[in-house]
């Protein structure tokens, strides 16, 4: 899977080809994009965006297992779990 080292909408094209070449579980793991002080979390990635981009790569097929990491706050966490409870995971 990926951790942290990107966020969501940069993860997308590596999501996508380990979805191809994986014969395990894919785990999905994106940071909230890059440090913004300007940013009422300090980060780009608020729980609302981070969240429909793993819809996406949910029901794109792409992913098993979808959380967050640096950057990513409860909200996000609750967002991303909302958001994928009714797709069904990516089928090995």
């Amino acid at each position: 899977g990926l951790n942290c080292a990107l966020g969501a909408a940069l993860m997308r094209p590596y999501a996508e080809e380990l979805s191809k070449i994986a014969d395990t579980y894919v785990c999905i793991y994106p940071n909230a994009g890059l440090p913004n002080p300007m940013s009422d979390t300090g980060f780009d990635e608020t729980p609302d965006v981070t969240s429909a981009l793993l819809k996406e790569f949910a029901e794109s097929g792409f992913v098993n297992v979808a959380g967050g990491c640096c950057g990513t706050t409860p909200p996000h966490i609750k967002a991303i779990a909302d958001t994928v409870a009714t797709i069904a995971p990516r089928k090995l």
